[in-house]
């Protein structure tokens, strides 16, 4: 190729150039070379930047015979490698270029970065090159990772990730057994599959690849264990104020017992006793928790809960007082207030010479109980949350904080069921731990044996997947990567403002693993 010459404004830089006369070129349809010229044309090429300014260059090229008869081509444009592609405008730099940040950025913020570059090109333009950069081929895995994620509203889609290369391989909407089920019989030898407690992929694993390894994941036991402890603690809300720890060295705090006909005033607990009310109401007629949950345009998991609740104060939420800068000056106030002051401004001024730095609103709605003949709203420490409770429990013993080991002991001495599920747990984080499962059936009917409904339903679901659970123990394989890969599928989605069709998600999930991993190999370096 000759250069003919090179224009530099401010605002461009125009390069003219052509190829050389007489030398051969290749058929683009058989390869044969030739030399043999009809006649020429310019093409005109973008580039990336050069200097900040964009780049344009004008090619005269040769358009050949072909000399081979049987080709179905008589005429061929011949191309220069590195520099030109068949019907495109621009090079192939600046072509990988526009590729790898509509991979990155997508539509809107890859033409938003383009343009920072100089390179104009719409959202469209950048999206319609992206979803033609071809995946890359797809490799049947032999560790196969399956999960869940939530695609919008209430629809989900399955993500399916190679767990020894950590690359996501596909994606698609819905969490159906029968489309994972053909989805691994048209890609054979997967031998081992995890996954979460899932009774569709469980059918969609055992339908499609009969001979794999199912295993299920540890974190997601864990986290199930976890939600029926934490129904538990719901459903004994009345021991949890059995936690704080006593008023005195004699006599214990007392434990409040929720009232039943208890008023409520707030816009929370009316809300609270008008859901509480209408889910018992259906709920005695007989209904399924999931009937009671479309018709009211519920959670299931929030009908559940008002349903095994024996009143509204066991389901409202009651937010503790927090600390506030004013707290170390409550004893002042009180005794100012006996000694007769009642001057909120005064009390504020009496208070800045001590010290205080707060607003004078604040020192007015403290006083405000004093009017009213209460005594101060003085901070106090609230009983554990069902959540919180749970917490404890769960949390291994080497890692609680003194808080914790000093109210859990009083909380499970107060609560027999809540003492159960303690023990439960910690038998289970042992064989967690130790990667053991031969005490696991015993656990099993220690765990139906306990009359408590939740951990009798979790009982049932694992025994139903015991083989499962047990490669879940003791195998080194886990869902960590798929967590990973759907934490990516999600910012993707924030990226492209939740826009996103499966179909270019799909685009954009694969091909951006690839290119962070062609990137991160490209920066390795080697250890001298």
């Amino acid at each position: 190729m000759q250069v003919v010459s090179v224009e530099v404004s401010d605002t461009a830089v125009a390069v003219r150039a052509r190829t050389r006369s007489g030398e051969p070129a290749g058929c683009t349809g058989c390869g044969q070379l030739s030399e043999w010229c009809h006649s020429r044309y310019a093409r005109h090429l973008a580039d990336v930047t050069l200097a900040g300014r964009p780049l344009r260059i004008d090619l005269s090229v040769r358009r050949l015979y072909c000399e081979n008869r049987t080709c179905p081509k008589a005429t061929f444009a011949e191309q220069v490698p590195g520099l030109t592609m068949r019907y495109q405008r621009r090079t192939p730099r600046l072509q990988s270029l526009v590729e790898d940040v509509g991979v990155v950025l997508a539509g809107r913020g890859g033409s938003r970065m383009l343009r920072i570059l100089n390179i104009r090109l719409s959202r469209v333009a950048v999206l319609s090159q992206l979803m033609r950069v071809p995946l890359p081929p797809l490799v049947t895995p032999r560790v196969l990772g399956v999960d869940d994620f939530a695609l919008y509203g209430d629809a989900y889609g399955t993500l399916l990730v190679d767990a020894t290369t950590r690359l996501p391989l596909t994606l698609w909407e819905g969490r159906d057994a029968e489309r994972l089920g053909r989805w691994l019989r048209d890609h054979p030898g997967v031998e081992v599959a995890c996954r979460d407690g899932s009774l569709a992929y469980r059918q969609g694993i055992t339908a499609g690849a009969p001979n794999a390894v199912q295993v299920s994941d540890r974190f997601h036991l864990w986290q199930g264990l976890s939600r029926r402890v934490q129904d538990i603690a719901s459903a004994h809300r009345g021991c949890l104020p059995a936690a704080l720890p006593p008023i005195s060295d004699v006599a214990p705090a007392p434990v409040e017992e929720p009232l039943e006909n208890t008023t409520a005033d707030t816009r929370s607990e009316r809300h609270a006793q008008r859901l509480f009310e209408a889910v018992q109401a259906l709920a005695r007629s007989g209904r399924s928790h999931s009937s009671v949950a479309r018709e009211l345009g519920l959670n299931r998991r929030t009908v559940s809960k008002y349903a095994r609740a024996n009143t509204w104060q066991e389901v409202v939420r009651r937010p503790p007082r927090k600390s506030s800068t004013l707290d170390p000056y409550l004893d002042y106030l009180q005794q100012r207030w006996d000694e007769g002051q009642h001057s909120a401004k005064i009390l504020h001024e009496e208070l800045q010479t001590k010290g205080y730095l707060g607003h004078y609103q604040r020192v007015k709605m403290a006083v405000a109980p004093l009017r009213r003949g209460l005594p101060l709203d003085e901070p106090r420490e609230r009983p554990p949350s069902p959540r919180e409770a749970a917490r404890w429990i769960t949390t291994h013993p080497h890692r609680r904080s003194p808080h914790i080991n000093d109210r859990l002991p009083r909380l499970l001495d107060h609560c027999p069921e809540l003492r159960t599920a303690h023990d439960l747990v910690r038998r289970f984080a042992a064989m967690l731990e130790n990667r053991d499962a031969t005490s696991l059936p015993e656990w099993l009917d220690d765990l139906a044996n306990t009359g408590l409904a939740p951990l009798t339903g979790l009982a049932r679901a694992l025994r139903e997947d015991r083989h499962a659970v047990a490669q879940g123990f003791t195998t080194p394989y886990n869902s960590g990567v798929n967590e990973g890969r759907i934490t990516d599928v999600k910012l993707q989605k924030r990226l492209m403002a939740g826009r996103a069709g499966i179909r270019l998600l799909r685009h954009r999930v694969v091909l951006i693993a690839h290119l962070r991993r062609r990137y991160a190999d490209r920066t390795t370096v080697a250890p001298r």
